[in-house]
């Protein structure tokens, strides 16, 4: 098998850190393990083929410390003479983020890990109704994870900013509302509804 293969079976994407192998794996192996599965040849080949794919991807996947951490570059010299200009900031859409919540059972893990792989998919296609649907359902099944509810403020004000967009301005409040509601304390996310409810209104 390729590295990628051993990705794939595993169900993870290539470049997926040394934590999530494991909890993949273990998920996995639980449920094609010969003891769960007597007397079953596909399951006991698929577990086979798990732990293969497991071991080789313990030599070359990383820590979850070394795939993140931004390398630094070395600061240039800046002449004390230089004028001071001014940067105009710009605020951006932010995308959901994932980490791994270790009050979560590996099973909650891996449901949480593939669901926004799927939630990323679904945005950056703009299929606004799945990502809605599919985040909502993770909400039901995770009630205490915060970064979930944020996932689903930010789709939420995906979707509206959508339908001004599409001129159905009535689903836009509902939307937009619905997100500041879902998380409330998140600043980013106010200032881009806010920009959202200054386009409703210049187009009233």
């Amino acid at each position: 098998m390729t590295i990628e293969d051993c990705y794939k079976v595993l169900g993870l994407k290539v470049g997926a850190t040394l934590e999530e192998v494991k909890t993949s794996y273990r998920v996995l192996a639980r449920q094609y393990h010969p003891d769960v599965n007597p007397g079953d040849g596909r399951s006991h080949d698929r577990f086979i083929q798990l732990n293969q794919a497991y071991h080789r991807l313990l030599e070359v996947a990383k820590p979850a410390a070394q795939v993140r951490q931004p390398s630094t570059p070395s600061p240039s010299p800046t002449p004390v003479t230089a004028p001071e200009t001014k940067v105009k900031t710009r605020v951006t859409r932010k995308e959901p983020e994932f980490r791994n919540n270790p009050r979560l059972t590996d099973l909650e893990q891996l449901l949480k890990q593939r669901g926004y792989l799927q939630l990323q998919g679904f945005l950056k296609a703009q299929r606004f109704p799945r990502a809605v649907a599919l985040v909502d359902a993770l909400a039901q099944r995770l009630p205490q994870d915060p970064e979930v509810r944020q996932w689903q403020a930010i789709a939420y004000q995906r979707w509206g900013r959508h339908a001004i967009a599409d001129g159905d301005l009535d689903k836009a409040r509902i939307y937009l509302k619905k997100a500041l509601r879902i998380d409330p304390h998140n600043r980013s996310l106010w200032m881009e509804v806010e920009r959202d409810f200054r386009r409703l209104e210049q187009i009233f």
